[in-house]
């Protein structure tokens, strides 16, 4: 299937943005080792959570949690704790095929009793829960975030608590955090005890009510919508984003702020969700040069919303994007050729584009290479080509399932038809 979507004359509309995903899965995880009987509020309901949350109700003996990394990388932790029970945890292909042998071997050296049911290091899992003793872990700091949080979520519950030592270049430390302040949340005592190590006492969650934020990711696509928009006129509004979030990506506000997209909080009260309205302020960088290695999610928006506003750029901290739902840097080089950007990489872990360009090819379509965010960073583009074609549009529904929907309440024209052979 491939959707053609063209772009509205002007932009006057308020989006309910869905909850944060990334939230969501650490509260069902943490929910679910206290015991509690109180879900939390405004649980997202995209595909990776909706996974997690099945996988948690039904404890089924075969766990199939999909394309989730996040839901992959959880579930493996807490499994190993579930004293006494068995599963088999195991995915689509492209998961088969994502590495996670760091984490294995970490719950390894915690006593977890976890072994491969295919190729070695990587999904599917077996695993046979057992009461770990936790103590001190050392694991490398460049490894992705998703892993490190794994571990510290289930350290309330380990005997001995958790001393987890961060070693060499730290990347994502702001979903670390997250982890961190969510644990938190739930009464646990979690917290950094110097820059490399982090300590986690033993003690049981708390059971709570508890509200979960609007996702920031969710709303770079917006930000990137009126920073190629052109029109100084347009205003959008998004629901439930909160002043000071501790949410990664909400450092997209600053970088957009750059782009020519001004950000205004309807409230700034700490913690109280709010409306955001978004501005366009007509001047922006002529180059921009950023690292990523703090919230590579945004990566996808940014190169999409540069390229098309003739904004050179040169992106650090790319690593983690080669082992995502695709290779990210190749996906983005292959699709930004069709628009007629001449993207290079550096070292598989920068993107530069200096102004290159190249014979338009996009007649077929952007493939989305079964990627979410390859469709959500894809579709502002019509702003500014006046229409796009994106193939296999429905990926979004992994992060942001109402994405075509709001598109739609927001004035944008949405065609369906067969992808062409």
């Amino acid at each position: 299937m491939q959707y053609i979507i063209k772009a509205p004359e002007r932009l006057t509309q308020c989006i309910k943005l869905p909850a944060s995903k990334s939230i969501s899965n650490r509260s069902l995880i943490i929910h679910a080792l206290s015991g509690g009987r109180i879900m939390p509020d405004n649980l997202s309901d995209c595909d990776d959570t909706e996974v997690m949350i099945r996988a948690l109700r039904d404890n089924p003996y075969e766990i199939d949690i999909k394309a989730a990394g996040t839901a992959m990388r959880f579930m493996t932790a807490y499994l190993a704790v579930k004293d006494g029970e068995e599963h088999v945890l195991t995915g689509t292909e492209r998961m088969k095929h994502r590495p996670i042998a760091t984490l294995v071997d970490a719950l390894r050296r915690l006593g977890a009793d976890i072994s491969y049911v295919g190729e070695e290091g990587y999904p599917p899992l077996r695993i046979k829960g057992r009461s770990l003793a936790g103590g001190l872990l050392e694991v490398p700091g460049d490894i992705s975030s998703q892993y490190i949080s794994a571990l510290l979520q289930i350290g309330p519950v380990l005997q001995e608590g958790l001393t987890l030592r961060l070693k060499g270049d730290l990347i994502s430390r702001p979903y670390i955090d997250l982890t961190l302040w969510t644990m938190k949340e739930f009464g646990a005592q979690a917290d950094w005890s110097d820059f490399e190590t982090i300590t986690v006492g033993h003690g049981n969650y708390k059971d709570r009510h508890y509200y979960i934020e609007n996702d920031w990711s969710a709303a770079s696509y917006w930000y990137e919508v009126m920073a190629l928009s052109g029109r100084d006129d347009d205003v959008v509004r998004l629901e439930g984003l909160m002043d000071g979030s501790k949410q990664g990506d909400s450092s997209l506000r600053f970088i957009f702020s750059l782009l020519g997209v001004k950000t205004t909080f309807e409230s700034t009260q700490e913690g109280t969700p709010t409306t955001v309205t978004l501005h366009r302020i007509g001047r922006h960088v002529p180059r921009l040069e950023y690292d990523f290695t703090n919230s590579p999610d945004l990566a996808q928006t940014f190169v999409v919303c540069c390229a098309l506003m003739d904004v050179p750029f040169h992106f650090h901290g790319l690593s983690t994007l080669k082992i995502k739902e695709t290779d990210r840097i190749e996906a983005l080089k292959a699709e930004m050729k069709k628009l007629g950007y001449v993207l290079h990489d550096v070292n598989g872990c920068e993107l530069l584009w200096d102004g290159e360009r190249c014979e338009p090819s996009a007649d077929g379509g952007i493939d989305t290479y079964e990627d979410h965010r390859m469709a959500l960073a894809f579709a502002p583009a019509a702003c500014k080509l006046g229409h796009i074609r994106i193939n296999n549009p429905q990926v979004v529904t992994k992060s942001y399932p109402r994405y075509w929907d709001d598109l739609r309440q927001c004035g944008f024209t949405i065609e369906q038809q067969p992808v062409n052979p």
